[in-house]
């Protein structure tokens, strides 16, 4: 064991992004109204006597409980005992080994059963560098005998791989190990997708992971909460994505800084758990430190159907007068199809308004953009469509890719549909070309094009090359502009209905015969 002093240098660690921060762009006229918030009560009398424990947000609740108190404040800092860490071969080889440094070369991880190991980023590359990380991952699971771990050997066929899943984010759900009420560490910032599912959720460096796979627990600064609400019928034509562009357009890309961004409203009920994930997944790009949306028996149908472990969870809600940093409300009957323009995902502006801009490529995937009804609403617009420019395909997991294959839309499977569009065969599910990668990563940017994506990061070099420009986009309105070649509302290809239909609703099971053939 190491000495405490050491331990405790261990502490101070924070997740450091790495891309450039770009100053914001002004965007189009904001369509959310501020609303005041309320003043927070006292935790004692006035004889100092203990009192009831003073209303909290939802995030305050679940940190609360994680760190055994009746209540935490934003500022408060507290022992978080952690219910699940993740990570991958990104940053897992740095946190073994500072693992290993502090704790010792035969230390042991505190809970074999709540560390979850899945390589994604940087897979299916002939780079040794990148290959050998995939390798240590490996080493160490066999070392400490970890239970999750979602391996690849065959990285020239993912389907021989029976434990590969793919994008972390999304096969974490999948397999069961996001629950309602708990708190999930991740090496990777995009942790936070998983706060959709009602938990805590946050990304975190390597050497404050190392620290938890030895204690379970982190010294964690409790987030001051900003609430957004979310009302009205939603268009038909307007996806997940473009609530929270719209939303980081608003705020900045550093309006939530070390915030929990609480999304509610009557809308939320209208969002499917892989919309809510959308949402939730891009609250790092406002700088928020995590994103979160209270469970509803949405969550825990999706929750119980899948629960890694059948582990019991716990379901809080935020107390109706609890006190938040900021309230914004938006009416979704009034937003319009956004993108977030070349180099910052605040870089907002209206679809419509940047028809005058062609563009060299599309690219659907990614933990944000890349889950099933992604592409089933892709598939809507291109149903009835060619694309002019090359669009690239990565499904987030394996089970996306499968649903490609298996689920119809109007006689034809989702694949049937990309492939009599033009667009290129699905690749093997991974990160692919969101995080750049080494140069032979599929659907790469090593040339400076124009990309239209429904990930999300567009800072420079994020997708490769450093002059390439990305514009961030709705699957739709990344289908719409593979259709025209230029950046496209959904609106002007393809025609919506009066009330919304669901993606999750659009699809259905192609029969067994169909599938066999993929």
């Amino acid at each position: 064991m190491a000495p405490a002093a050491q331990i405790v240098t261990m502490l101070g660690a924070t997740l450091t992004l790495c891309n450039a921060f770009v100053p914001p762009v002004p965007s189009t006229s904001p369509r959310f109204s501020k609303l005041a918030a309320p003043r927070r009560l006292a935790a004692a009398g006035a004889d100092g006597a203990s009192t009831k424990a003073p209303p909290m947000t939802l995030t305050e609740k679940i940190l609360a409980r994680a760190a055994g108190k009746e209540s935490v404040a934003p500022n408060d800092n507290v022992w978080v005992q952690a219910d699940n860490l993740m990570t991958h071969d990104v940053c897992g080889p740095g946190t073994f080994g500072l693992f290993k440094k502090e704790f010792g070369a035969n230390a042991k991880v505190w809970d074999r059963e709540r560390v979850l190991i899945i390589p994604d980023h940087y897979i299916f590359t002939s780079d040794p560098r990148a290959n050998r990380n995939v390798d240590i991952l490996r080493d160490f699971v066999q070392e400490q005998n970890i239970k999750y771990f979602y391996d690849i050997t065959d990285r020239g066929e993912f389907k021989a791989n029976p434990d590969y899943k793919g994008v972390c984010h999304v096969a974490l759900a999948q397999e069961g190990h996001t629950r309602p009420g708990e708190v999930l560490f991740g090496t990777d910032s995009h942790t936070c997708n998983a706060g959709a599912f009602g938990q805590f959720a946050t990304g975190i460096g390597n050497t404050d992971a190392a620290f938890v796979l030895g204690t379970g627990k982190l010294l964690l600064k409790v987030p001051a909460s900003m609430k957004f609400e979310l009302n009205g019928e939603i268009p038909d034509y307007l996806l997940a994505k473009d609530m929270i562009l719209q939303i980081i357009g608003d705020i900045g890309v550093a309006g939530a800084t070390y915030r929990a961004m609480e999304f509610g409203g009557n809308a939320i009920r209208q969002l499917s758990m892989e919309e809510r994930q959308t949402l939730c997944n891009m609250a790092i790009e406002a700088g928020g430190k995590n994103g979160i949306i209270p469970a509803d028996e949405v969550t825990t149908a999706y929750v119980d159907a899948r629960n890694a472990g059948s582990r019991p969870y716990t379901i809080f809600e935020a107390d109706p007068d609890a006190s938040y940093y900021a309230k914004y409300a938006y009416d979704l009957s009034s937003l319009e199809p956004v993108v977030a323009k070349p180099h910052s995902p605040d870089n907002r502006a209206l679809a419509r308004e940047c028809r005058d801009i062609k563009i060299d490529r599309v690219y659907i995937g990614s933990c944000t953009g890349g889950k099933t009804e992604d592409f089933v609403a892709a598939a809507r617009i291109l149903q009835q469509n060619k694309v002019s420019v090359p669009t690239f395909l990565v499904p987030a997991t394996r089970r996306v890719y499968d649903d490609l294959y298996s689920l119809t839309l109007g006689g034809r499977t989702l694949a049937q549909i990309f492939r009599d569009a033009g667009c290129i065969d699905p690749a093997s599910p991974s990160c692919a070309a969101c995080l750049g990668g080494p140069a032979d990563t599929f659907a790469r940017m090593n040339e400076p094009l124009l990309c239209v994506s429904t990930t999300n990061r567009n800072f420079p070099g994020r997708m490769g090359h450093k002059d390439a420009g990305i514009f961030l986009a709705s699957p739709y309105t990344a289908a719409a502009s593979a259709v025209t070649g230029y950046v496209t509302d959904p609106r002007e290809v393809f025609e919506f209905s009066q009330t919304r239909q669901p993606a999750e609703t659009l699809a259905t099971k192609a029969p067994a015969s169909v599938f066999a053939k993929k």
